[in-house]
């Protein structure tokens, strides 16, 4: 039996959340298009009834909003227009902020979004680089004592990157100072919560720092932030979260749960754009000044931490004083002026975020269309059903928007190539797995519903092929 497309639709109707009309959905034309579409044009066609593709790739990256182009040409508006001056000359009639106010509103937006006070949020550098300023501030290594590094075997490459390295620069190495949670003997990969709790209760004398993930990006697990960081703090452990597949994507509340760091990305489920300017979190424990600094003794009164002229304080930043006076709360990390046009970008879709209502009603719809994506998967009949099977956790609250599908064997291509042809996006892990993201700010249970019936029909081509093999 096929899947119910007009019920889907139906569904739609229903839904109080109807945000998809702010963002602009690339049509079957423009993703078959080998030519540079005119952003003009683009916009218009998704005001008209063309047929838009079905883009299920929000956790790779998401969508542009329909107002981004607009805040961007706003900017570039105030530079051709002011020169210097946009650095702090309010325009009337503009909605944007100074320059030197930029990353100030953009905290302000996103602080509801990960559960943080303002001053507990900055918006700056990538997350690489984040991670890494991150660990200069928290990883103190006692190669008598605390020295070790906790994260997953299965990490992002790049996790991985920034821990060897961090251990090599004070002298140490992976071999002695880094420890691998392994990968369960399960065949999804999910970790439990013994599995993590274990390997810190067993190396927790030696560990200085454990880098985890919000949610892993691989199998799309959601884990236990709260409970892992509580436990990790009864034995003196800092843990640093790698948010990047959970901001924007599960409501986050990293000051009650007492998180000490977090850094994150913005162009997947915050959809500022590719590459878009990341975002850091420290817990107003680490982050306040907690004395008066004065130019005698510049040291006290704050974590010590790289230091940049944009995190000094904002009456002290023009003096060109050479004593750092550091911003109280996490601004006091800044490094260099932040790039406005990817804080205005990412503000622009921190707006639709607030007209959403935040990130509570995002989190209702996305258990929805979520819910609903793995119920008409398995709902695909045999022999086909027989090709893959979802190692994302079937419990909604271990969970985000994705769910990754290990196909069989050797079947990547066919069904990357049968997708693509139904003009399908979604986003591939070699060797075998895809990974599907409805984005509830803009996805529907239609969009759903053409996956899935596009799915089917690569893995029946899958099917074909096998047997005119034989």
């Amino acid at each position: 039996m096929g899947v119910d497309i007009p019920k889907a639709r139906e569904m739609d109707k229903a839904s109080a959340l109807a945000m998809r009309r702010e963002f602009i959905i690339p049509t079957k034309a423009d993703i078959a298009s080998t030519r540079l579409v005119d952003q003009a044009a683009a916009s218009a066609s998704n005001d008209q009834d063309s047929e838009r593709c079905v883009y299920l790739c929000g956790n790779s990256l998401g969508l542009q909003p329909k107002c981004t182009p607009t805040r961007i040409n706003q900017y570039l508006s105030t530079w051709a227009t002011q020169g210097v001056q946009g650095h702090f000359k309010p325009l009337e009639g503009s909605p944007l902020p100074t320059w030197l106010d930029a990353d100030a509103r953009a905290a302000e937006l996103i602080a509801p979004i990960v559960g943080a006070s303002e001053s507990e949020v900055a918006v700056m550098q990538t997350l690489t680089a984040n991670l890494h300023l991150l660990m200069s501030a928290f990883y103190h290594p006692d190669v008598k004592g605390k020295h070790k590094i906790i994260l997953e075997n299965k990490a992002f490459p790049s996790d991985h990157f920034v821990v060897e390295t961090q251990l090599r620069h004070h002298g140490l190495t992976p071999d002695t100072s880094m420890v691998l949670i392994e990968a369960p003997s399960n065949e999804d990969n999910i970790f439990s919560a013994e599995d993590i709790l274990s390997v810190i209760s067993a190396h927790a004398e030696e560990t200085a720092l454990i880098l985890l993930p919000g949610i892993q990006y691989y199998t799309g697990q959601l884990f236990d932030i709260q409970a892992i960081t509580a436990f990790a703090r009864k034995h003196d452990i800092v843990v640093i979260w790698d948010l990047a597949h959970a901001v924007g994507n599960v409501p986050l509340s990293l000051h009650d749960w007492d998180v000490d760091a977090a850094a994150w990305c913005s162009y997947k489920y915050l959809n500022g754009g590719p590459g878009c300017i990341g975002g850091m979190f420290v817990h107003e424990n680490n982050s306040l000044v907690t004395k008066e600094i004065t130019d005698e003794k510049p040291e006290e009164g704050y974590r010590n931490r790289l230091a940049g002229w944009w995190g000094n304080d904002k009456k002290t930043r023009f003096r060109m004083a050479n004593n750092f006076h550091p911003v109280s709360g996490a601004a006091g990390f800044q490094l260099s002026n932040p790039s406005v046009i990817d804080i205005t970008s990412l503000s622009a879709s921190l707006e639709v975020f607030k007209e959403a209502g935040g990130m509570q009603p995002l989190r209702e719809k996305s258990l929805q269309l979520t819910g609903y994506l793995e119920k008409e998967l398995t709902e695909i009949s045999a022999p086909d059903r027989d090709l893959f099977r979802i190692i994302t956790p079937s419990n909604p609250e271990q969970r985000g928007a994705q769910l990754s599908i290990l196909l069989a064997e050797g079947t990547l291509e066919t069904v990357m190539r049968e997708l693509e042809s139904r003009h399908v996006i979604v986003d591939e892990r070699r060797p075998d797995v895809i990974r599907v993201a409805p984005a509830p700010l803009y996805n529907t249970f239609e969009d759903c519903a053409n996956f899935v019936a596009a799915f089917a029909a690569a893995l029946a081509a899958v099917r074909r092929e096998k047997e005119g093999g034989k």
